[in-house]
């Protein structure tokens, strides 16, 4: 993941059908965007913070309802958003670095973290669920057991290796065809004025490219060699999302369609019934699924078409209102989401051993799943961000983290 980036000076439109080899090579901090990664990064420890505390596949002995209803959210849209926040920093990187040391760059930021986190932070983080039930296996048999036998989960940093893998897709593309995002970069333009045939247009390659997947793979398939796991359904989703960033990003960001004074960042309270019409939807195919289809294993193809529609119109909701609200509310003055802003990366990273040992440390308390959720939401956030402040620290590492 692109947890650190920066925008790059605005090509007027005039300009846009030029050779993207002619974009700025200055590179100035888009606060709205830093503070969505940012905000973005708290949202997924929240995730990892309620999910053994749901009602509906709870691995905690104290459940709330309440929690299934945060997960069906979050699940659906903020992977999705951290592959379109990665692309729009890629075209201007590709620019002004070339595609050699641009891969390079993103073999360190990305690669090293990921084969680090895979031998180290995974480990470490599920030796926690091992202790629940084997509480007599080393830790260094547990390892050894894992890297060798298997299996070797990967965590939330299967995303480092995913983005990887695309940011060779968008390098190769751009040495076959700088201008290849052209045709994206010209519509993100002209949403400066006209957001809605963007997103309208995305939404349509998009539930295009998750749907089949869906039907044909199911919800909850995984690739798994080793570390390297993803979603089989949810690949070209994900690899749309990126795409589509990197084509608003070609020409800058300050013009088109995440303009400060574009009209996405005018019309906020629209996403409300937009976001919340498809979330109602997959709720009631949940209600479908449980009481009347009696939670099979294998769902009907008319299910996971229609409950992919709305999983992608809701992910698209969520990811254009939340960019809405920061290009508007959270593009100048001072955040509370500043003083993280440079730490998120390393958080993202760190957090996954920090949040499994609490939660495997709370397991026998006697306390509402709401308390234990925020004393391991509370404690993960700042241990995690502690942790990767003292990492920082380690000479070379502020390259990485």
């Amino acid at each position: 993941m692109r947890l650190a980036g920066a925008g790059v000076t605005f090509i007027s439109q005039s300009a846009a059908t030029t050779d993207v080899r002619a974009a700025p090579r200055t590179k100035t901090r888009n606060a709205a965007l830093d503070r969505t990664r940012t905000f973005l990064t708290l949202v997924v420890l929240f995730h990892h913070a309620v999910i053994p505390y749901t009602y509906f596949g709870h691995t905690d002995p104290k459940f709330f309802i309440g929690f299934d209803m945060v997960v069906i959210a979050t699940d659906s849209f903020f992977m999705a958003m951290f592959f379109l926040l990665s692309g729009l920093f890629v075209w201007p990187g590709l620019v002004r670095k070339g595609p050699w040391r641009y891969l390079l760059d993103r073999l360190l930021r990305l690669g090293l973290p990921f084969a680090i986190g895979a031998l180290t932070i995974v480990p470490i983080a599920y030796y926690a669920l091992s202790q629940r039930h084997q509480p007599e296996v080393s830790f260094a048999d547990f390892w050894w057991k894992t890297v060798t036998v298997g299996p070797w989960p990967s965590g939330p940093i299967w995303f480092l290796w995913v983005l990887l893998g695309l940011d060779v897709i968008a390098s190769l593309l751009y040495v076959i065809s700088p201008k290849a995002l052209d045709p994206i970069n010209r519509l993100s333009l002209r949403a400066r004025e006209e957001p809605a045939k963007f997103v309208l247009v995305m939404f349509a390659a998009t539930a295009v490219l998750y749907i089949p997947g869906r039907i044909y793979f199911g919800a909850g398939n995984w690739f798994e060699f080793g570390p390297f796991s993803v979603q089989h359904g949810r690949v070209l989703f994900y690899a749309s999302y990126f795409i589509f960033g990197a084509g608003i990003g070609v020409q800058g960001l300050n013009g088109g369609l995440l303009a400060a004074d574009g009209k996405l960042a005018k019309g906020n309270w629209i996403w409300i019934p937009t976001v919340l019409i498809p979330y109602c939807c997959m709720w009631g195919l949940v209600y479908i699924k449980r009481e009347i289809l009696g939670n099979p294993m294998q769902l009907p193809y008319w299910y996971e078409g229609i409950y992919g529609f709305f999983f992608a119109w809701f992910s698209m909701a969520v990811v254009f209102g939340m960019l809405g609200f920061f290009l508007r509310f959270e593009r100048a003055g001072r955040s509370m989401l500043d003083p993280m802003q440079s730490d998120a990366f390393g958080m993202f990273l760190v957090h996954y051993p920090i949040i499994l040992w609490l939660q495997y440390w709370m397991f026998d308390f006697d306390l509402p799943a709401i308390a234990k959720v925020l004393i391991a939401f509370v404690l993960t956030v700042f241990l995690s961000w502690g942790a990767t402040m003292l990492l920082r620290k380690i000479p070379g590492a502020k390259h990485v983290l």
